[in-house]
């Protein structure tokens, strides 16, 4: 369902934050010195991705936990005063207004540092300065979504229908349930929400209570900054999101909604590869080179001949 500009201007949700600090280790050595969310997907990083999903939901303030030596996600979002005036003067003047634009006029960022790498739960909770309390969305840049409507869209006009803290959930394989945090589901529903009674994080497949996984996309109040407070350090000694979110769902106050949007895991190499194929596939300008080039490729690998090395 497409919500109205007036809808979405008449949300209460205003404020998104963006949980970056992590080392992205899995993308070593490409993430040693450039954080792994601005990796790009073509000629645009992650990270802009789930910025801009959250901007077309409406929201005007873009909450950034950062962590040591992510400065460059801050330089990504300001002003390049010196590249503007570079490229106005060789008259690339919509590739100019592209690059201002990247936060549009009404929009502001905040970027709050998360000292010691102390788990997800930990990286919200250095949020809630900046976001009082106030209802806000949670998104991971690692999953990127692709589609319409995208998945903030959907939660804030869920939220907007009956206000609580909300999952963006899909169904995965049962054999991939131990990579996620999986639903417990509750008796009663609302519409299209699920009601959830409880969270497990990376249960194995025999213990999973539903293939219902909990996918990078959430609304909270600001209870949730409560319950992170006084929560006790959990898997790996941190403060795991996962934990917060258990005890709420137990006592009733979380829903799931499923997301209509393609999600890609960029957080893995094949996921962020399948990423990049997708987009290039939807690209305007390269799509049929790119699809010539498969074409080409395939052809060539079916063509050329399997060696393998026989040992003795």
């Amino acid at each position: 369902m497409k919500n109205t500009l007036q809808e979405t201007q008449l949300s209460r949700i205003k404020k998104a934050v963006f949980p970056v600090a992590g080392l992205g280790t899995r993308f070593l050595p490409a993430t040693k010195a450039m954080p792994k969310e601005l990796l790009p997907i073509i000629d645009k990083p992650i990270v802009q991705y789930a910025v801009e999903e959250a901007i077309a939901a409406g929201i005007t303030e873009l909450i950034f936990v950062t962590g040591r030596n992510k400065r460059a996600i801050g330089d990504h979002f300001d002003a390049n005063l010196e590249l503007e005036m570079q490229l106005a003067a060789k008259g690339k003047h919509e590739v100019r207004e592209m690059v201002r634009n990247i936060v549009p006029e009404g929009v502001s960022c905040i970027f709050v540092r998360q000292a010691e790498p102390l788990g997800l739960g930990h990286a919200v909770l250095c949020a809630a300065p900046a976001v009082g309390n106030e209802p806000f969305v949670v998104l991971l840049a690692d999953d990127m979504m692709k589609g319409d409507p995208l998945p903030t869209q959907e939660l804030i006009e869920a939220y907007d229908r009956a206000p609580g803290h909300l999952l963006c959930v899909d169904e995965v394989a049962l054999g991939e349930v131990s990579k996620y945090g999986i639903v417990v589901p509750g008796k009663q529903h609302i519409g299209s929400q699920i009601a959830v009674a409880g969270l497990i994080e990376k249960p194995t497949p025999d213990k999973a209570p539903s293939q219902l996984a909990s996918f990078g996309r959430y609304v909270f109040e600001a209870e949730i900054f409560v319950r992170l407070r006084t929560l006790k350090p959990g898997a790996g000694g941190e403060i795991q999101l996962a934990d917060a979110i258990d005890q709420l769902a137990q006592e009733g106050k979380v829903a799931a909604l499923k997301c209509s949007a393609t999600r890609y895991d960029c957080g893995s190499k094949f996921g962020y590869l399948s990423a990049i194929v997708d987009h290039a596939i939807d690209h305007p300008e390269y799509r049929d080179d790119f699809f010539a080039l498969i074409r080409d490729r395939l052809a060539t690998h079916d063509a050329a001949p399997v060696i393998r090395e026989v040992k003795p």
